[in-house]
């Protein structure tokens, strides 16, 4: 990382095996399936110190009886999941170790960015947060077709209303809407979208990645960031890549980033030494094909954290 010498030299990682949000089981598998796939040994072999704070269990969750709201499913128990991961994230952005959170699906990120965000907020930094997906997660109740949460977690962020008491109000400090940046948008539900052209959140949809290509873009978002002397949370879902490189995730859309673009996107990000946390969510190992997605994913993260190009090894059946 270039942006600072005092980069952090340690990483925590914690799993958060949440499917609730989502409408295929086998997500709350991602984790140990990250860890199998090596992510810990990759970011010991790029000289970090890394510390696994192992997996969020349910005996560690509190439940409440109020009544959710309508169309949001599963709300009271995505409600003590996001608690303790916001408790968690929280206290590892605070210890001055770079947070990534092992998921699990999407809905982990309205606890994961909520902890980050309240921790940067009392150093006065503002935390972007770069939302690598094939959708935008901008449904509130009102906007949704499905009621599966894991659509909804950008919303929340950002203050959208429907889902005000997922978090007691102190710990409400999250982003507003142009600290957002979607990237790899494929997919958008009508009113989802209709929402968004309210709002300012910094959109890449994958025409605009068509037309002006991934280094163009991402030097936009970046410099975004730095002109508010911000940081920057990365929060990466399997289906931004396409399904070629990356089948095991139960909500995959055509035409996703390729391969090398997802890789280059890392390396910019790590060029740029913004990124202080980063949720890795949707890995679906039941849908995977021998293990390939969960070691694209640790692929990726060894280019967000600084392994180059002529670094990777040659897979021993390869002929050269």
């Amino acid at each position: 990382m270039t942006e600072s010498s005092a980069y952090p030299t340690t990483v925590s990682l914690l799993g958060v095996p949440i499917e609730v949000g989502a409408s295929q089981k086998g997500a709350l598998m991602g984790p140990a399936a990250l860890r199998t796939a090596g992510i810990a040994q990759l970011l010991e072999s790029l000289d970090f110190k890394v510390e696994d704070h192992g997996d969020i269990a349910p005996r560690e969750l509190s439940f409440s009886d109020e009544a959710p709201p309508a169309n949001a499913k599963h709300y009271r128990e995505i409600k003590a999941w996001i608690g303790e991961t916001s408790r968690r994230a929280y206290a590892m952005a605070k210890s001055g170790a770079i947070p990534i959170f092992l998921g699990g699906d999407h809905s982990l990120s309205m606890g994961s960015v909520n902890g980050v965000a309240r921790h940067w907020h009392e150093q006065e930094r503002e935390l972007f947060v770069l939302w690598l997906d094939a959708h935008a997660d901008y449904n509130t109740p009102a906007t949704t077709i499905t009621g599966n949460m894991h659509g909804m977690s950008g919303a929340f962020l950002c203050g959208e209303p429907g889902l005000d008491d997922l978090l007691p109000q102190s710990e409400r400090s999250s982003i507003v809407t142009r600290q957002l940046g979607l990237f790899g948008l494929r997919s958008v539900d009508k009113k989802e979208k209709e929402l968004l052209a309210q709002r300012d959140v910094w959109i890449a949809d994958m025409r605009r990645i068509d037309e002006f290509g991934v280094s163009v873009l991402m030097r936009e978002f970046i410099e975004r960031v730095r002109a508010r002397s911000g940081v920057l949370h990365v929060s990466l879902d399997v289906d931004f890549l396409d399904p070629v490189s990356a089948p095991g995730v139960g909500t995959t859309v055509s035409g996703g980033a390729t391969y090398r673009e997802a890789h280059l996107v890392m390396e910019m990000l790590q060029d740029s030494g913004l990124v202080r946390s980063l949720d890795l969510v949707e890995l679906n190992p039941f849908l995977d094909n021998r293990g390939l997605t969960a070691r694209t994913v640790v692929e990726l993260v060894g280019s967000l954290f600084g392994q180059q190009i002529h670094d990777r090894p040659t897979p021993s059946n390869a002929v050269v």
